[in-house]
């Protein structure tokens, strides 16, 4: 079993959208960065653990745990031309957009970026290294470990 943290603009889809889906379940579409969909498509596997992050928000932080609830499959949205995430250089029979389902767990209270920050044991994670603007990166065990115990610690 692997973890990851997946950014998603609640605006777009928030923790609340997705668990309000039905069976809690979102395609994680629109995923445009080669090294993201290249978790998605190589890397990850349903049961999964996904740290459900907001980002691009007045206050970005993790929102609430989920899981890779599907195997990797071609995004629809690169072939739908009045879609934002249409690619025309992609063909139905080589796609170049690939993701995954992610299936709520819960929502928690939001793991703030400041307090992620101040946390030593989080001092490793991806999203918190300057530059990041990855939308898909791994977490370690002891990662992810350190995260569930701050959100069940309030």
């Amino acid at each position: 079993m692997r973890y990851w943290l997946m950014k998603s603009e609640p605006s777009e889809c928030s923790i609340d959208d997705a668990a309000a889906a039905p069976r809690a379940t979102v395609p994680w579409v629109g995923v445009r960065n080669f090294q993201a969909r290249n978790f998605m498509r190589n890397d990850m596997a349903p049961g999964d653990g996904v740290l459900f992050y907001h980002s691009s928000c007045p206050e970005p932080g993790i929102a609430g745990l989920a899981e890779v609830a599907s195997a990797p499959y071609p995004d629809a949205t690169q072939f739908e031309p009045k879609s934002p995430y249409f690619d025309a250089k992609s063909r139905a029979e080589k796609p170049r957009w690939y993701h995954v389902d992610v299936k709520v767990v819960k929502k928690t209270r939001l793991l703030s970026l400041a307090e992620m920050r101040a946390t030593p044991e989080l001092a490793t994670m991806r999203v918190l290294a300057r530059g990041n603007r990855l939308s898909i990166t791994p977490v370690s065990d002891s990662e992810w470990r350190a995260v569930t115990r701050l959100l069940e610690a309030r």
